[in-house]
């Protein structure tokens, strides 16, 4: 499908599953914004590559997603867009009494508060248009649970409620939001993880990978940051013009145990 003349932004997207969402995107035809907190050369350059690849035009735009009034000026600064995907996040793991509050307050803010800024931002300017697709990157611990990570289950829960409610807002407007729940995903980060994991465990690669990061994954493999886009992708078309309000899992049936 072509997405030609649309301009998608990603936020969260100098790297991994928000990268990759904005490279199928780009490569559909999309006009990208990229986004992180840092203002690199290197973040530049990425963009400037993306653009030279696809053959549209890819912009960098620094902003802190952990600050309510950047979330609303990267829409600002993009001129508005036609997609929005909501992928920015943070992660981090202790008991609930043991859990700092500041790790609280931050992923609260970046992994659920953020989505609530840019989707206020862009929501007017799609509802005018008559066309607009909102997808939040949310997590199979959208729909489910795992110990030692109240503040990210929390969040990405609270991602799902964000948007069932932003679609019956949007409902007839000719705008969709989602949410997409990734199980495990390769990404850079997690690739990082599995050296110290086989430590740990004593344990090869393919065992590590296995029988410990996808233990609760039942097709024992991980999803990728392409499939991730491309349900992105897929979201974005006429094919989906109707679905709004829910979320697609693709976590290798982790949900359906």
């Amino acid at each position: 499908m072509s997405l030609s003349g649309k301009t998608a932004i990603v936020t969260g997207s100098n790297s991994g599953i928000g990268l990759g969402t904005a490279r199928e995107l780009a490569r559909a035809g999309a006009n990208v914004i990229l986004n992180s907190f840092t203002d690199r050369d290197e973040d530049h350059a990425l963009a400037a590559g993306m653009a030279k690849e696809f053959g549209v035009a890819v912009r960098y735009i620094q902003a802190d997603m952990s600050k309510g009034e950047e979330c609303r000026a990267l829409v600002e600064r993009a001129g508005g867009c036609d997609i929005l995907v909501n992928n920015a996040g943070i992660q981090f793991v202790a008991p609930v009494e043991e859990f700092p509050v500041e790790k609280w307050n931050a992923i609260l803010a970046i992994n659920l508060s953020s989505a609530f800024h840019t989707i206020a931002a862009a929501l007017p300017g799609m509802r005018a248009k008559g066309w607009g697709r909102i997808v939040n990157i949310a997590s199979a611990h959208g729909l489910t649970a795992s110990p030692f990570k109240s503040a990210y289950v929390a969040a990405k829960h609270g991602i799902v409620g964000l948007t069932k409610t932003v679609a019956l807002e949007a409902a007839g407007k000719g705008v969709t939001c989602n949410a997409i729940c990734p199980g495990y995903v390769l990404t850079p980060l997690v690739e990082a993880q599995i050296p110290e994991q086989m430590k740990v465990h004593n344990m090869d690669r393919e065992q590590v990978i296995r029988e410990v990061m996808l233990e609760r994954q039942p097709s024992r493999q991980f999803a990728t940051v392409e499939e991730i886009g491309g349900t992105t992708v897929f979201l974005c078309s006429a094919a989906a013009a109707q679905i709004t309000g829910t979320t697609i899992s693709v976590d290798g049936g982790w949900t359906a145990l």
